[in-house]
């Protein structure tokens, strides 16, 4: 029986291999939560919000159908932390780092799997990659928590400090939007600390470096902080991100200067809280500010910033920035009649327009087709069921209030929503798509008007 799941596991793509193990680790996920151990004491084990939860954490999205702190014991807790680390930085990065420690050969098809899981650009040097993503990693973390620990520990004494630092420094840089703040009020988030300057600039901080992506860090750290000398990729990813953090903070503040959501705040207060949302929005999910009080021109730009989400090989979802980027950077060239998409002085390479906009595409699909579904099964508004799919496909985790109270097929929809945002379109359509098929000689060519 091993022996033939080990065949059957050969004869696996890299891509459907990436599948298998994410749902692998969200079932295992389930089970360890439905325990009697992973619940506080008075709460019954739900099997749906255990694989909610689960599904949540490993697609580090942070929807939940109840809240972290109320509902899961310290044991739970855990469970949820280690399965937002696997999704983070992904459960091959893990596995090859494991089979270096104890000294096992790295074959091509480990490699692969590696280079599939995280985006790499080549296969060579991935066991090098991954050394420093995992050093990388524990660095950042252990520095966030350190720097949490000042507020968490006076407040909640040492013990229980520490776990807490712990906790929002990985949730924070993996991106995932779980909090165990509910101690002050049932999924308030961080809307207590929303006039915390050094708490909501350590959580910004590690959300922006972990959705910046493991290969910009190592090609800043290569270029020695230089601009000019970084590839383009990282210029690409940087430039795009400051870009949108700036640009939600403004427009945010300028929306809700008067909303319900930023009443009794200062001026300054609000100024954070509006730069806090902008950089949350790019997947990391928490929220210093009711989002149920926002008014509607915020929650679309909000959806707007969700869907663009973090950058390749990161700890981030969403359709990425480098998508985005090429898809603006394409209708530029349509409008200066350029044959080729440049950008920083470098050409593109040629089909880039396809494969974001079937990525885009793909992503307004599900997203739009779960809206309408949840939108009509729930009878809620529909800008509030986008609000909800979007931040599920982009893995965000931000709501509007609305996941708790959503039926059991709604929650099914949600799920599947993290799952491809966090495996991502381009792997699900590799894993089952057929290259049999393909023909070597092209059609004859005729020409089609559009516009």
């Amino acid at each position: 029986m091993a022996q033939k799941f080990l065949n059957f596991i050969k004869n696996l793509s890299p891509m459907k291999i990436i599948i298998l193990g994410y749902c692998l680790i969200i079932l295992l996920g389930s089970v360890l939560l439905s325990l009697p151990i992973s619940v506080k004491e008075g709460i019954e084990p739900s099997f749906l919000t255990s694989f909610f939860t689960s599904t949540s954490a490993t697609c580090v999205t942070g929807l939940i159908r109840a809240d972290t702190f109320t509902n899961w014991s310290y044991f739970g807790q855990a469970v949820i932390l280690i399965l937002i680390q696997i999704g983070g930085i992904g459960f091959m990065t893990i596995c090859i780092s494991a089979l270096t420690v104890v000294g096992k050969n790295i074959g091509f098809a480990q490699r692969s799997l590696m280079q599939n899981s995280i985006s790499a650009p080549q296969i060579g040097g991935i066991v090098k990659i991954t050394k420093f993503i995992m050093l990388g990693t524990a660095i950042i973390e252990v520095t966030g928590a350190i720097l949490l620990s000042f507020y968490f520990c006076p407040l909640l004494g040492i013990g229980k400090g520490i776990w807490y630092s712990v906790f929002h420094s990985i949730s924070a840089f993996c991106n995932a939007g779980f909090d165990l703040m509910g101690f002050r009020g049932e999924c308030s988030s961080l809307t207590t600390l929303v006039s915390n300057v050094y708490v909501n600039l350590v959580l910004c901080s590690l959300i922006i470096i972990g959705g910046l992506g493991f290969f910009v860090w190592k090609n800043i750290l290569e270029s020695k902080f230089k601009f000019k000398k970084m590839n383009l990729h990282a210029k690409l990813v940087i430039v795009v991100s400051i870009t949108l953090v700036v640009f939600g903070t403004l427009v945010l503040f300028i929306f809700g200067f008067n909303s319900e959501a930023y009443n009794g705040l200062s001026v300054p207060e609000k100024v954070l809280a509006s730069f806090f949302q902008s950089v949350s929005t790019r997947t990391a999910g928490f929220n210093t500010v009711d989002l149920a009080k926002i008014n509607e021109a915020s929650k679309f730009l909000m959806i707007c910033l969700m869907l663009v989400g973090g950058s390749p090989g990161s700890t981030a979802g969403g359709m990425k920035t480098t998508t985005f980027a090429v898809l603006i950077l394409s209708v530029v060239t349509t409008f200066r009649h350029r044959k080729s998409i440049e950008a920083f002085g470098r050409r593109f390479e040629e089909g880039m327009t396809r494969t974001v906009t079937c990525i885009f595409i793909l992503y307004l699909f599900f997203a739009c087709s779960a809206t309408v579904i949840i939108s009509h099964i729930e009878n809620i508004p529909f800008i509030d069921a986008l609000f909800e799919t979007i931040s599920a496909i982009a893995t965000v985790g931000l709501t509007v209030g609305i996941t708790s109270s959503l039926s059991t097929i709604s929650c099914l929809i949600l799920c599947f929503l993290m799952f491809f945002g966090r495996v991502g379109s381009i792997t699900m359509l590799l894993a089952f798509s057929s290259t049999k098929n393909k023909k070597i000689s092209s059609l004859p060519l005729e020409k089609v008007q559009v516009g």
